[in-house]
C-alpha cells in the first residue's frame, strides 16, 4: 500500500522525461495513485502518450487550456472513467521568446496575454470544471517560481504570469476550502529541465544558485517530485493557500559572500 494507493487524478502539462511535470507523476505513480494525463496537439501526443502508457493512464487526452470547452471536456471524461477525483496538477506555462527576453517595459499586447493566459488564467479554468467532481479532501497545485517576487534576468512577463498565478491560488483555496480542497503552489528553485534551458543565461543562474543556497546545490528534479507527492497526498491535509519553497533555502537568502564580492568589487565598502 503507497500513500496514493486508491487515489486518482489529473497532470496537465507533462511534456518529457526531463520536467518538474513528469518528476511529480513519476512519485505519485510509485506510491500507487492512477493517473490521467493531457497533452497539446499531435507534436506533443507523440511524447505525452508514451509517458501516459508507461504509467498504465487510462486517460490521455488533448487539451489546449486556453479553450474553456477543452479543459470542460477533459473533465467530463474524468467523470466517466473515474467518477470522483482526488488531485489535480497543473504544470502549464508558456511566454513567446520575444517577450522573455530584453526589457519587460517592451511586453506585447500579445505576449502578455499569452503568457497570463496560458501560464495563470488556465489555474481558474481548471479548478472551475474539475469542482464538481473533486472529492472532499481533493489537492490541488500549481508550479511557480521566484521570478514572481524578485525580477530575474530574461524573465519578464513569465514573472508576472507567475505571480498572477500565485494570487489566483490564494482566491481559489478560499473558494475551494468550504469544500475541503486544498489549493497550493510549489515554487522549485532553478533546476535542469528542458523548458529551462530555453531561458538565455540559465547556466548562470544555476551556478548564482549553487553559491547563494543554504544547502550549497542545485535543487533536483527528485526533490520537487517528493514535494509534489506530499501535497497531492494525506500528508498535507491542513496545508492550503500556501507556497512550498523547494529551492535548497534560495529564497531565504538575499546574496551569498560570492555575489556580494562579486556587486561590490572595485567599489569602496
Amino acid at each position: 500500500m503507497g500513500l496514493m494507493t486508491g487515489k486518482k487524478g489529473i497532470i496537465f502539462g507533462v511534456s518529457n522525461t526531463h520536467g518538474i511535470a513528469y518528476a511529480i507523476a513519476q512519485q505519485l505513480f510509485n506510491e500507487g495513485a492512477d493517473i490521467a494525463f493531457t497533452y497539446a496537439g499531435d507534436v506533443m501526443e507523440k511524447r505525452v502518450r508514451p509517458l501516459a502508457e508507461g504509467m498504465n493512464a487510462k486517460l490521455i487526452m488533448n487539451c489546449d487550456v486556453t479553450k474553456e470547452e477543452e479543459v470542460k471536456a477533459v473533465f467530463e471524461e474524468c467523470e466517466k472513467i473515474y467518477g470522483k477525483l482526488d488531485f489535480v496538477v497543473h504544470a502549464v506555462a508558456f511566454a513567446t521568446r520575444e517577450d522573455l527576453m530584453g526589457r519587460f517595459i517592451d511586453t506585447s499586447k500579445e505576449g502578455w496575454d499569452i503568457a497570463l493566459g496560458v501560464s495563470a488564467y488556465s489555474l481558474v479554468s481548471i479548478c472551475k470544471h474539475a469542482e464538481p467532481i473533486l472529492n472532499e479532501g481533493a489537492s490541488v497545485f500549481a508550479l511557480t517560481y521566484l521570478g514572481s517576487e524578485y525580477v530575474v534576468a530574461n524573465y519578464n512577463v513569465m514573472g508576472v504570469a507567475k505571480a498572477a498565478l500565485e494570487s489566483s491560488m490564494r482566491y481559489l483555496a478560499s473558494d475551494l476550502g468550504k469544500k475541503g480542497v486544498r489549493v497550493n503552489c510549489i515554487s522549485a528553485g532553478a533546476v535542469k529541465t528542458l523548458a529551462a534551458s530555453g531561458i538565455a543565461g540559465f547556466g548562470k543562474m544555476l551556478k548564482a544558485a549553487t553559491a547563494k543556497a543554504p544547502l550549497g546545490r542545485n535543487v533536483a528534479l527528485e526533490d520537487v517530485g517528493r514535494a509534489g507527492l506530499y501535497l497531492a497526498s494525506d500528508l498535507s491535509t491542513g496545508t492550503t493557500g500556501q507556497i512550498l519553497y523547494v529551492d535548497c533555502g534560495c529564497h531565504a537568502v538575499y546574496a551569498s559572500i560570492e555575489e556580494m564580492d562579486y556587486i561590490c568589487k572595485g567599489m569602496e565598502v
